[in-house]
């Protein structure tokens, strides 16, 4: 066989020396180049740091193997996929074989398909649908492998005979089956295979559940389709249960139908068609039955959309029964109702919503109905909104109300106001939370829990530091300082910390970055003053940032090692013009060198 790149298909690394999709033109197997034909290696270091340790010659070759020939999608016209849930299986059953077999376990496996454009797009979708669904992969990490294949895979169409203007891709199926496996909705683990492909099939009774509250299907026939009256004697010869109907002469579909929908719990009926049988058969089995019926092709009315909600959603909330709904083949217009419910309660896209319908029933929704979902889909969840506060509401009006005490959530949701800080107040401000263990009666998990601040890279040694002790001014005050700077900071108990902060604002004066006394400036404007004291813990996260501190100007009362950055805001009154002309530069909040005299101009 040739060598030549373009005799290969591309391939796609989905779990690095276990799991890789490819596409060829002719069936691979061992003499075949894997990955990809064998490339000069590069020189560069990096390159060869790359390349695996074990030679090439002594590599087993990669399992080969694909389902082109063996999961074949029943085409309804031109449509040609997604894979149904029940292929889906089958693959994994199939791959899992592969991985289980021991002389398997150090080889490559290698899922391909042809390098037409269908086969190519429906062995990504099933591959990325596995690792969704089955190995529980988040869908950005399922697609990302298959985003950038050359060519792009081709989208799915619609099972209609028109042109399709209207598409699906495998990002859309994909979305639409992981959300619906986080809903609940689709699973494997109570999936029967045998069950799916008996009743998907037209002799059998065409139907195949959707989620496990909804089942479509198409029309059973059989006459007569007019309603029997309950009280006549045709009524009672209708067979009302399992067994009668088993030994009833109707047709097989129409006989399957009704068993399994008795079995299952189907409490509903919806028909959206002309009448093809007598709603009687449903009804002598304790089914409800209600016609809806709408042309065929065409899509519903809102007023009827919005009528099938709110009998599905009591149906299976109140009652927790489920609901079939049918058309003539139970594609289009049991779509179009079904996908309008759960985009209403569950919140799907309509891109997402027809490609799950039709990984578990393929061939739903058609023609226009696509855009009909798609421009709806606003207007459905809008409906839920509205019916959840409509619940809301009549809840809290059901809830009597005792007048009295206010209750939590009144507490919780009314105005709150905060006490005045008088001095009478048992439990001190959030700044000296520190000193409030023993202080009231509020218990401990009731007081709100310390904002923590950014995590240090070491471990504080001295004593714990609250992340709220910070003053007004803006200061944040550490307690292990100098003996001189602790005394000056000191106050009288009995102030309170507005007063005290207000005290110290008064007497603080802001200082230019000159070394003359006689050159200080008094400003009345805003100052906030940042001071660090460090000890031996904050001098090893500093860095080298403890060897700037000589050069900051402090004054002789501060403590040995502080860092003091002053930023003082200019006021209009300041620039006068007999500070010009004593040549005082104004102050731009940088830190000086102490080693540099102040230039005067």
């Amino acid at each position: 066989m040739s060598t030549r790149s373009s005799d290969y298909g591309q391939v796609i690394e989905y779990i690095q020396d276990r799991l890789y999709l490819a596409s060829y033109d002719y069936p691979p197997d061992a003499r075949t180049p894997f990955p990809y034909p064998e490339q000069p290696k590069s020189p560069s270091k990096r390159s060869a740091k790359a390349q695996p340790t074990t030679p090439s010659s002594k590599k087993r070759s990669p399992v080969y193997f694909t389902v082109d020939d063996v999961l074949l999608y029943n085409s309804f016209h031109a449509d040609f996929g997604p894979l149904h849930i029940g292929h889906l299986y089958r693959f994994a059953v199939h791959f899992h074989e592969i991985l289980g077999d021991p002389a398997n376990s150090d080889r490559a496996v290698v899922f391909y398909s042809k390098t037409d454009s269908r086969s190519r797009a429906n062995a990504a979708c099933l591959v990325a649908c596995y690792m969704v669904l089955i190995q529980s992969w988040p869908p950005h990490l399922a697609l990302a492998p298959i985003a950038q294949a050359d060519p792009p895979y081709m989208p799915f169409r619609d099972a209609g005979y028109s042109q399709a203007d209207y598409i699906i891709n495998i990002q859309d199926v994909v979305y639409g089956v992981w959300k619906a496996k986080e809903q609940s909705l689709c699973g494997l683990r109570d999936f029967s295979l045998e069950e799916y492909e008996k009743y998907e099939r037209v002799d059998m009774g065409d139907f195949n559940w959707i989620t496990p509250q909804f089942l479509a299907f198409a029309s059973p026939q059989h006459k007569p389709i007019d309603v029997i009256p309950r009280d006549s004697p045709e009524y009672a010869l209708l067979p009302s249960t399992v067994s009668e109907v088993q030994a009833s002469k109707l047709p097989t579909p129409f006989k399957n139908v009704l068993t399994h929908f008795s079995s299952r719990n189907v409490g509903l009926v919806v028909r959206l068609n002309s009448e093809l049988y007598s709603p009687s058969y449903f009804t002598a089995l304790g089914i409800s039955h209600v016609d809806m019926i709408f042309e065929d092709g065409t899509c519903p009315p809102l007023p009827l959309v919005r009528r099938f909600i709110k009998m599905a959603h009591e149906m299976i909330t109140q009652k927790k029964k489920g609901i079939a709904v049918h058309c003539k083949a139970g594609l289009g217009r049991t779509g179009c109702l079904i996908g309008a419910y759960l985009i209403y309660r569950y919140g799907f896209t309509a891109n997402e919503i027809i490609a799950f319908m039709r990984f578990m029933r393929p061939g739903m929704v058609v023609g226009p109905q696509q855009h009909w979902l798609h421009l709806n889909q606003g207007s459905f969840r809008e409906w839920w909104f509205e019916d959840s506060m409509k619940e809301k509401l009549a809840q809290l009006q059901s809830v009597p109300i005792t007048p009295g005490r206010p209750t939590t959530r009144q507490r919780a949701n009314g105005p709150v106001a905060t006490p005045p800080n008088n001095g009478h107040s048992k439990r001190a401000a959030l700044g000296e939370i520190d000193h409030n263990e023993g202080a009231g009666t509020v218990a401990e998990e009731n007081l709100p829990a310390p904002t923590p601040g950014q995590p240090r890279k070491s471990q504080r040694k001295d004593s714990r530091h609250h992340p709220y002790s910070r003053t007004t001014s803006g200061s944040l005050i550490i307690e292990k300082e100098a003996n001189k700077t602790s005394s000056r900071l000191s106050t009288d108990s009995s102030e309170s910390d507005e007063e005290i902060q207000l005290r110290m604002l008064a007497k603080r004066s802001s200082r230019s970055p000159v070394a003359s006394p006689s050159q200080r400036s008094v400003s009345y404007s805003a100052t906030v003053t940042a001071s660090y004291t460090l000890n031996d813990d904050d001098r090893e996260n500093w860095g080298d940032a403890a060897a700037y501190a000589p050069k900051t100007p402090v004054s002789s009362k501060s403590g040995s090692g502080m860092i003091s950055v002053t930023k003082v805001r200019t006021s209009p009154r300041r620039v006068t013009d007999s500070r010009t002309e004593k040549g005082v530069r104004k102050a731009s909040g940088r830190v000086g060198s102490a080693g540099s005299p102040t230039r005067v101009k």
